[in-house]
């Protein structure tokens, strides 16, 4: 699920066309008065075959119902997803809108916008059993990582097997805490970082990876000369000879947070500086964070890399992701070294992967995590949320990055006890900005 613009939005988009499906059946239908708030389920028929990958349901407030699992098709024309619905409230949803437009039919055209009011009745919903709930809950969870977790099959486990030992001890959990505790040990052997599970607003892993980092943040403000810690994201610094040093510990959907490193990249530019852009402790975030600032060092849009989804047990065609400069600043046409390692994971290897396409950027360290999922979040209906990955995120060769990674152009073999008293990548990168250009 995705919110844009206060609306709430569950997408996935093909560009082909066709001929216009339509809404020929809903359950309920617009306009429906006293509804049964035990209903289960919203049901939506087309009048032609549709893509099965492809959905907007949109809506979003108070009046947008509380939908949980995973939708499904029970053939190629009946959609179908479960719900939860309180008695007497007034309910608003669209199957497509003016802007969003991804129900397609397998001929390629977006469907005829269909919206769907309505209003439950005084008929009380029916008391909760948690042993039934969390059965459903079970139901949920099992369907989304057999048809929609992108890396089902990565590590070969049986999940069908996994799932009828962990079962009844899932049944009887007596709270969604314990539930979230016990399915993290069911998913334990995915070996994923972005499979995790939510319960209050607090996070449940399913597996915690520890590996060497090649940095020591503790030593970095006594290496970097003219130090500063502009927030919890961004710190800079100034060597003696010009060099522009930039850390970027995460990448942030507030832009105020990324505001400084702008700045840091804009005294580059102005003295004419080379630049280091530190990402070795970098875990990620918002993927066009990273593009607006990757795109301040290319002068076209470029191709960086690619993916495919997964969703109701099929690989999506593998999509392009294309890096657009960024025309609020000038371009960067400096040397740039770009810092990674072990602890650069998810969007931050996007962003390693931008930077390969700069000509005058080199890369410097270890190889990446190789752990990249864009994990959608599932309700399972029992006070527990679901975080799922949903790509395969691969190379512009098509070779799959997870578990894998992305090796450096310049590679640093070092142990953590090589960074106890200094930081031969910093050391690495500073020789190689200070050495004359190549011809």
């Amino acid at each position: 699920m995705k919110t844009l613009a206060g609306t709430l939005v569950v997408w996935l988009a093909w560009s082909v066309q066709g001929a216009p499906p339509r809404v020929v059946k809903a359950v309920p239908e617009n306009g429906s008065k006293d509804v049964d708030p035990n209903l289960k389920e919203l049901r939506v028929v087309f009048d032609q075959p549709m893509q099965a990958g492809s959905l907007s349901v949109v809506g979003g407030g108070n009046t947008f119902p509380k939908f949980i699992g995973t939708h499904r098709w029970e053939n190629d024309r009946t959609f179908v997803w479960s719900w939860r619905l309180e008695p007497e409230h007034n309910y608003w949803l669209s199957i497509n809108s003016d802007r969003f437009r991804n129900f397609r039919s397998t001929a390629g055209e977006s469907a005829v916008a269909h919206p769907i009011s309505f209003r439950t009745g005084k008929g009380e919903a029916k008391p909760g059993n948690t042993s039934v709930e969390n059965m459903e809950a079970v139901a949920h969870l099992q369907r989304a990582i057999r048809e929609d977790y992108s890396y089902h099959d990565l590590h070969g486990v049986n999940w069908d097997q996994r799932f009828a030992e962990y079962t009844n001890r899932l049944a009887r959990a007596g709270s969604a805490a314990e539930f979230a505790r016990i399915a993290g040990e069911l998913l334990a052997p995915a070996k994923d970082i972005h499979l995790w599970f939510e319960v209050d607003a607090k996070i449940v892993p399913t597996f915690q990876r520890n590996v060497p980092w090649n940095i020591n943040l503790r030593l970095l403000p006594q290496l970097v000369e003219g130090w500063s810690r502009r927030n919890a994201v961004v710190s800079e610094g100034k060597f003696k000879d010009g060099i522009v040093y930039v850390l970027l510990r995460s990448w942030p959907n507030r832009a105020e947070e990324l505001a400084p490193a702008f700045e840091a990249l804009q005294k580059a530019v102005q003295a004419g500086a080379p630049l280091i852009i530190d990402v070795r402790a970098n875990g990620g975030g918002s993927e066009s964070a990273a593009q607006q600032f990757a795109g301040c060092f290319v002068e076209r849009p470029v191709a960086y890399a690619k993916h495919v989804n997964r969703s109701a047990g099929k690989l999506s065609a593998p999509y392009t992701r294309e890096l657009q400069p960024n025309k609020a600043y000038p371009t960067f046409t400096n040397r740039v070294a770009v810092l990674a390692g072990l602890g650069t994971v998810s969007s931050a290897e996007g962003f390693v992967m931008m930077m390969q396409q700069g000509p005058r950027c080199t890369i410097i360290g270890e190889r990446t995590a190789g752990a990249s999922g864009n994990p959608k979040r599932i309700d399972l209906g029992n006070g527990v949320a679901a975080l799922v990955p949903s790509w395969k995120d691969l190379d512009l060769n098509g070779a799959l990055l997870e578990t894998k990674g992305i090796e450096p152009h310049i590679s640093i073999r070092a142990t953590p006890a090589d960074f106890e008293n200094g930081d031969p990548v910093l050391e690495e990168a500073l020789k190689h900005l200070r050495a004359p250009r190549s011809q």
